[in-house]
Formats: structure tokens, sequence, C-alpha cells
């Protein structure tokens, strides 16, 4: 079964920004909802931001503010753009759809340090 593939994570600053690239091959992101969630080990999952079909977004208290999430429907691609980025956003990135949710992929890790 297909995987979203997600890419884009690295090594930053506080302070740093990062764009995060998310592809979920086989759907169509004009039908379904996609969140970006991160996880650092030995915690739970934890979503982070969603995009709806209609490009309505929803961010989680921490990130709201620094945080964005978008999407281009026609290269089946979601973003995540990553501003002034602290030590406590480091984790390992995925995303998934609501619905019906794929095997999870590899995820690509961020990590926020001097």
């Amino acid at each position: 079964q297909v995987q979203p593939v997600e890419s884009g994570g690295g090594l930053v600053q506080p302070g740093g920004s990062l764009r995060l690239s998310c592809v979920v091959s086989g759907i169509s992101l004009l039908s379904t909802t996609v969140t970006w969630y991160r996880q650092i080990p030995g915690k739970q999952r934890e979503w982070v931001a969603a995009i709806t079909p209609g490009a309505n977004t929803n961010y989680a208290g921490d990130v709201r503010g620094r945080f964005s999430i978008s999407k281009d429907n026609a290269k089946n691609t979601v973003y995540l753009q990553m501003n002034n980025l602290k030590p406590e956003d480091t984790a390992v990135y995925y995303c998934n759809k609501n619905t019906r949710p794929l095997p999870w992929g590899q995820g690509t890790q961020v990590t926020v340090s001097s």
C-alpha cells in the first residue's frame, strides 16, 4: 500500500526555518484532510497542523503563528513551513490523511539545536 513520503528535515539553529514536504500519491487532496504529526522518541505521536480539502487550516497551540500548512493539489503535496523554530520542535515529522490513514511513512527528522 502506498505510504506518504516526507522530506525536508534537517538540523537548524533556534530561530531558523525549514520547509517540509509530504507527497501522498494515489489520492486526491481535494477529497481528504491531511495532517502533519510529530513524534519524540518515547512519546506518543501528536498532531501539529491540518489542511482540509477546501484548504482550511488548523494548528496545535504551540505552533500557531510559527508554522504554516499549505498544499499543491496538482502535485499531491502538502507542505509545512516552520519558522522561528525552537528546541522543543525537535522530532520526527510525519504526515497522513485523516480518513482511512495510510501506513506511516519514514518521516523526516527535524533537529533544532545550537
